[in-house]
């Protein structure tokens, strides 16, 4: 995912006022809180529910500037779990950075997935996390020296919660940039296949494949043209998650670039072939999307309406056109979303704050 820097950030005042999520006939409980920039989350095996959170940063050294904000790094990076309504850190000491004060962390863990060795919710499996680098990596990493070792890269964690490097995504993009244009790179989206992961590469506009620990190419995304004189004449698709439908193609949501426009992202189908077409049209910055037992694709806005983030964020039911139903709305700053084993929604919400992060039950 994208960030926005001190143009995000300050539209996040104006967001506060509108409270917590909410939509008609629809209960909403916080079930985690005090995470530090909540994205990801997946339940595992055990049915515990497992959340990456990008860290607050850190005092540093090292440090680096990005677009004039000054980021430091610090070792609190961390996946939280959930586990018979007790909170804890499962796994902590992961790479984060972040400005001053720890709020929208831009590299630290992202998402989280885990690939089942026996039907779901039985038996062990190992967890997948990516891990962000917001940018290029021979720029990002190189001064952090030990401290940007796992930025970029897809790691597997056991549930001994041994980590293991499966592959530098980031050293991919450096070195086949598939899309074309500047070198960037931030995995975001993890999803565990039986025999391959699929990750989602927010910055190099690609959706990678990794078997083995060699990484593919699976779809790149172009920019459109800005239909507006706010921002860059051409705006990123940003990729950000995918999902398996019950036709068995795979389903990619977009967040789009700068500046963000109401209705201007897209859900991408890649069929079994390996064509691309666009599958829905007429959202807004989505983050995560879901299927759910039934068929019905649910899609998570960042923000339900723009320029950049002006509005809160909201659940949508994706529909065949515009407009698609709203599931439920007034979420600040969600992140990452889940269908759990109870079929409610489960969302992190105030993804770019330290300390104040969520994770919302939504049940419809």
């Amino acid at each position: 995912m994208v960030r926005t820097g001190a143009a995000a950030l300050a539209s996040l005042a104006a967001l506060l006022v509108f409270g917590a999520a909410s939509a008609a006939g629809a209960t909403v409980i916080p079930v985690m809180t005090g995470l530090d920039n909540p994205l990801g989350l997946a339940f595992g095996p055990d049915r515990a529910l497992y959340v990456a959170e990008g860290g607050r940063g850190g005092p540093g050294p090292p440090c680096r500037v990005v677009r004039g904000v000054t980021q430091c790094y610090g070792a609190t990076g961390a996946i939280s779990r959930l586990r018979n309504g007790v909170q804890e850190k499962w796994l902590t000491g992961l790479p984060s950075l972040a400005p001053a004060g720890g709020n929208g962390a831009e590299a630290g863990p992202q998402d989280i997935a885990f690939q089942f060795r026996s039907i779901p919710f039985f038996g062990r499996s190992d967890a997948y996390v990516t891990i962000g680098v917001g940018g290029n990596p021979a720029i990002i990493r190189a001064p952090l020296g030990v401290a940007g070792t796992l930025m970029g890269k897809l790691i597997k964690v056991s549930g001994s919660r041994e980590i293991t490097e499966i592959a530098d995504i980031a050293a991919y993009e450096e070195a086949a940039n598939p899309a074309g244009g500047p070198i960037d790179s931030n995995p975001f989206g993890i999803l565990a296949l039986s025999r391959h992961q699929l990750v989602t590469d927010a910055g190099a506009n690609a959706v990678f494949s990794v078997a083995g620990g060699a990484v593919s190419t699976v779809a790149v995304f172009a920019g459109r043209a800005n239909p507006t004189p706010i921002g860059p004449p051409f705006i990123d698709s940003v990729p950000t998650a995918t999902a398996v439908g019950p036709d068995g193609a795979l389903y990619v949501s977009e967040l789009t670039g700068v500046p963000f426009l109401t209705g201007f992202a897209r859900i991408h189908r890649i069929a079994p072939g390996g064509s691309t077409s666009v599958y829905a049209t007429g959202l807004t910055t989505v983050v995560d999307l879901a299927f759910a037992d039934d068929g019905t694709l649910y899609a998570l806005q960042h923000a339900s309406c723009g320029p950049f983030f002006i509005c809160p964020g909201s659940i949508v039911q994706v529909a065949a056109s515009a407009p698609h139903p709203v599931v439920a709305g007034g979420i600040i700053r969600p992140g990452g979303m889940t269908i759990g084993p109870d079929d409610a929604f489960y969302v992190t919400q105030r993804s770019t704050s330290a300390a104040i992060g969520e994770v919302l039950r939504i049940e419809p």
